[in-house]
């Protein structure tokens, strides 16, 4: 079978699934439809939730049961949202949005990431999986780019819904590419003997892989605690540049620069990774995001916002970084599964993160958020020196050990 249509495919796929225009005036919209702060900080508890209970059920369910089936899923759910949201007024109808976007990201987590190694794999081009990770990131920039330049015009001359209906109709393109995909073989291949394959099996490998690898354990730490803070500078920038007055006809310029800053580091990845090592990428990409959000709390005006673009041009590195550091590590059989720890992972932090931000933003607004997210990266910048000089003197040892 002709598995390079999988990578067009995927570029299509990511392509569409980002042109959404609604999510540049997203807060903006559900506060219009009285959604608080705090009740926003709900809804993103409810689906950080949602994925921590499904996330290794669809990693499984995409190992044993293939990769396509999982998108598909996902697809259909990502259209199910905007529909509901074109009539959400009461709070239980976002909570219903964010519970299926916590099953459609689930279900394309760690998915799409295995169907892509896989289909590298067949095709004997397994060591440019980050390369074509970071392409494939910018393939979803750029759609997002298009859709916030003019969702944002759109706005200012139409109003906040016209966006939503325009987001439909791309969520229904993506629904119609998940279908061309094609099912890698290594994916596909169900045997009966791996067809019985109990889901307690599943779990073990994947707990067993990470203590018996607490390098790459690091490394997908780190990705999650960045994930989750750059997380809340996607979903709170708008209420950061209102509270700046900034007038809505700006906000997709700065939703472009938010994304294109993270473009060189999606595309520069693979050879950062040849020049240093994870450790010094990890220390410098913590250590930032620190530094920014906490001048972004203290600041309140544009060096703040400046700060959380800085953040941003850092953060770009970090998915085909930890992404590469897991997948080349890890079998085809458990590829889905073992990547879905990641998703959980970070959702568990994000949960977390998200009481302390939105106890800090009810009494100092998104400002009092942001400090605690700066406070957060400098405990774990401080947890990942220590942790990181153990597993080196550990690894150490353990050679002179053998020796």
């Amino acid at each position: 079978m002709d598995y390079t249509t999988n990578l067009r495919m995927l570029y299509a796929f990511r392509f569409f699934s980002s042109l959404i225009p609604a999510y540049v005036i997203e807060r903006l919209y559900w506060e219009e439809r009285g959604m608080t702060i705090q009740m926003v900080v709900y809804t993103e508890i409810i689906y950080a939730l949602t994925i921590v209970l499904l996330e290794i059920p669809t990693g499984v369910m995409a190992d044993k049961w293939g990769r396509k089936r999982m998108l598909v899923l996902s697809a259909v759910l990502g259209c199910s949202e905007f529909v509901i949201l074109l009539l959400a007024d009461e709070f239980w109808h976002f909570a219903l949005v964010v519970f299926l976007a916590g099953i459609s990201r689930s279900a394309g987590s760690g998915t799409e990431n295995a169907l892509l190694y896989d289909s590298l794999v067949l095709q004997g081009k397994a060591a440019s999986f980050e390369k074509q990770l970071g392409f494939l990131n910018a393939c979803d920039f750029i759609g997002a780019i298009l859709a916030a330049l003019c969702g944002s015009f759109l706005a200012s001359r139409f109003g906040l819904e016209l966006n939503y209906w325009i987001s439909l109709g791309s969520a229904l393109i993506a629904l119609v590419i998940s279908f061309l995909l094609v099912e890698p073989a290594a994916a596909a291949d169900d045997t009966p003997e791996e067809a019985t394959i109990p889901f307690k099996q599943y779990v073990a490998v994947s707990l067993r892989f990470f203590r018996s690898n607490p390098g790459v354990s690091l490394v997908v730490v780190s990705g999650m605690v960045t994930g989750t803070a750059v997380g809340f500078i996607d979903e709170f920038w708008q209420l950061y540049a209102e509270r700046l007055e900034m007038p809505v006809v700006y906000f997709g310029v700065l939703s472009t620069a938010l994304m294109l800053l993270r473009l060189p580091g999606n595309l520069l990845a693979h050879l950062l990774i040849g020049r240093f090592s994870y450790r010094t990428l990890l220390f410098t990409v913590t250590a930032i995001f620190a530094v920014g959000f906490a001048l972004a709390a203290a600041s309140r005006d544009y060096g703040g916002l400046a700060a959380l673009l800085l953040v941003c041009l850092f953060s770009g590195v970090m998915e085909p970084l930890v992404s590469g550091c897991l997948h080349h590590r890890i079998d085809s059989s458990t590829r889905a599964t073992i990547d879905s720890f990641q998703s959980l992972g970070l959702n568990v932090i994000h949960i977390l993160a998200g009481l302390g931000f939105g106890y800090f933003s009810s009494r100092y607004d998104v400002f009092g958020g942001y400090g605690f997210i700066g406070l957060l990266c400098f405990a774990f910048l401080v947890w990942f020196i220590a942790a990181s000089r153990l597993i080196k003197h550990e690894e150490k040892s353990s050679a002179r050990a053998k020796a």
